[in-house]
């Protein structure tokens, strides 16, 4: 491979995406060219060749900027697996490729929604590596491997049917909920593509604390080992733990047909962890196949939420299928409600429960600053 020197200040002008906010690019001093086989999690500076699908690039800071033709971009390689929008691939050259995901992955889109543009064109001018020639991989920032060793705070995992079924809303809701009945809450996103906008919303939920996938090193979950996935996800939970949290509400991305997904939750070891599931679905017939599903694997459902609880026709439909309850967005924020449908014995029984009052869901605000997202500063 080519080995070419990075002139000073060559990065400065680039805007580095979301997905690549925990490297270090003081690091950086060469560009590898080609030939070389990019791996997922290489971090490439690339220029936009034409802008397509993703007009605008999100920020470390999670500021979603413009994007133009000729501008410079900091990513990650990686795949991804978006039904309503891109599949996108790890090329196996630099060559031209596209931007499939604003969080900042580079990848080959090898399929698109109809409703979609045609992808964002980049074009990589090198991979990035430090003055001995090792690329800068996202595994290389991540934080410190963890495993569980005794007994995790009490675990809430929020899976559904598929792609925007609303479980990101479920979750933050749920937040919310146990924020306001004053539990500190550890909150993650254990699957998915590297992107802020979930991270965001737990924090604006009111999380104590807020982790995912790309904290553990991985640009996207789409492909992986599943024994990687069990790892890092166990390594998310043991950190969230180590962070004093009461509490966690772990979302797993797209659905119950995505083979990610499937491996997760058929793990024994995240099944041991699990204390309750919430299940999102868009319709009826979805909450009853996934409910099913979950139940086979003798999950511990705590009822069915998501999209379809938008709907009273949607909500009766389901409880003429299902055999527990549709909760509401409105009703997972509400600790009088939360108090009903969580199991008390699993809750941490320290906490001062007369903070569980009538607090309506609309009066809690809680300060989007209230957690931590580890990672340097990318200057």
């Amino acid at each position: 491979m080519m080995e070419v020197k990075l002139r000073d200040g060559e990065l400065k002008a680039a805007k580095v995406s979301f997905a690549c906010r925990r490297v270090n690019l003081q690091k950086a001093r060469l560009l590898l060219r080609e030939p070389y086989s990019p791996q997922a999690g290489d971090v490439v500076l690339a220029e936009i060749e034409r802008i397509g699908q993703h007009k605008r690039i999100e920020l470390v800071n999670g500021r979603r900027a413009l994007l133009a033709e000729g501008d410079r971009v900091i990513l990650s390689y990686g795949n991804r697996y978006a039904p309503d929008q891109f599949e996108g691939l790890v090329p196996h050259n630099l060559a031209v490729c596209d931007m499939v995901a604003a969080g900042g992955i580079a990848a080959t889109a090898v399929a698109r929604n109809l409703r979609m543009d045609p992808a964002t064109r980049i074009r990589p001018l090198g991979v990035l590596a430090d003055a001995q020639g090792r690329v800068l991989n996202l595994a290389d920032f991540s934080l410190p491997a963890m495993s569980v060793k005794g007994t995790l705070p009490p675990v809430f995992v929020v899976c559904g049917t598929s792609m925007n079924a609303g479980k990101t809303h479920a979750a933050c809701s749920l937040v919310t909920g146990l924020s306001a009945m004053g539990y500190r809450v550890g909150a993650t996103k254990l699957t998915g593509t590297g992107a802020g906008g979930d991270v965001w919303r737990m924090i604006d939920a009111g999380a104590s604390k807020v982790l995912d996938f790309t904290d553990a090193g991985l640009p996207s979950t789409y492909l992986e080992d599943p024994q990687t996935l069990i790892e890092a996800s166990e390594s998310l939970l043991a950190n969230l733990a180590a962070a004093d949290v009461d509490v966690i509400v772990a979302e797993i991305a797209d659905g119950l047909g995505h083979a990610e997904t499937c491996a997760l939750l058929e793990s024994e070891r995240l099944q041991a962890h699990t204390h309750g599931v919430l299940f999102a679905a868009g319709d009826s017939l979805g909450a009853s196949a996934g409910f099913n599903w979950l139940l086979e694997r003798q999950l511990p459902v705590l009822g069915i939420s998501g999209a379809l609880t938008l709907s009273p026709l949607a909500i009766r439909e389901v409880r003429a299928l299902v055999p527990v309850e549709p909760i509401t967005a409105q009703e997972l924020a509400s600790p009088r409600d939360l108090r009903t449908i969580l199991p008390g014995e699993v809750l941490p029984s320290a906490m001062i429960q007369a903070q569980v009052k009538a607090i309506p869901a609309a009066a809690v605000m809680l300060p989007a600053n209230s957690a931590e997202i580890c990672g340097p500063s990318v200057q």
